[in-house]
């Protein structure tokens, strides 16, 4: 089985790769399964609440829907709990990036809402996702799945974060989370989770999430 590659800054296909053994793990498939049945119905029992909270803070939406790169560079659409106000593609870029290379972070974002801080800090903002997962567009453990914006201003070895399926956590989440402001320590944790990847190495990292959700590292 072989697989094509997007070229930077290009709509053609280039090289053949054979597939990481993580796209293929049916343990792997098996655990994305179980853990996104558990976050649907963890969803299931939150979703009224936060969409109340959602618009008592804020008009607008009660999800967030963004077209996001996935395994291979196919596209897929991802949603979230709305964490800012509704016009928040518009005034972006009234908000300086305090991150450096191809992706976005600010601190003191004025778009985030008082709930939004809230979701985000907790990462409940991410439960929508777990669709995704039950799906096949994403794992529960993978590579932070990029913007638009973000690949079009990649150099061609960039790609190689998508040689896996993205997820819900990886390596960035639990190695400094909004923390990291390089997106080269970005990419080098991505091929450090292809590299270290097995099946149980999945696991480890979920038990390290939930320890960072719950203490609340580096979120914002």
């Amino acid at each position: 089985m072989t697989s094509l590659i997007k070229g930077a800054n290009s709509n053609t296909w280039v090289g053949q790769i054979a597939p990481h053994p993580s796209v293929v793990s049916r343990f792997k498939r098996f655990l994305d399964i179980l853990g996104s049945m558990v976050g649907l119905t963890i969803l299931a029992i939150v979703f009224l609440p936060i969409a109340i909270a959602i618009k008592i803070d804020s008009p607008g939406p009660i999800l967030f829907t963004q077209e996001r790169y996935g395994l291979y560079g196919r596209t897929f659409r991802i949603r979230k709990f709305r964490s800012m106000v509704p016009d928040a593609e518009q005034l972006k870029s009234q908000v300086k990036n305090e991150a450096s290379g191809h992706f976005f972070k600010s601190k003191n974002d004025f778009r985030v809402t008082k709930v939004g801080r809230f979701l985000r800090s907790t990462s409940l903002d991410e439960l929508p996702q777990f669709w995704n997962v039950f799906v096949g567009e994403m794992s529960l453990v993978g590579t932070r799945p990029p913007t638009n914006d973000e690949v079009m201003h990649y150099c061609e070895h960039h790609w190689q974060r998508l040689h896996v399926k993205p997820g819900l956590t990886g390596e960035w989440q639990v190695n400094g989370r909004s923390q990291i402001k390089e997106f080269e320590q970005v990419f080098e944790l991505d091929l450090q989770y292809q590299t270290k990847w097995h099946p149980l190495y999945d696991l480890s990292l979920i038990l390290k999430t939930i320890y960072v959700i719950i203490a609340r590292v580096g979120a914002f």
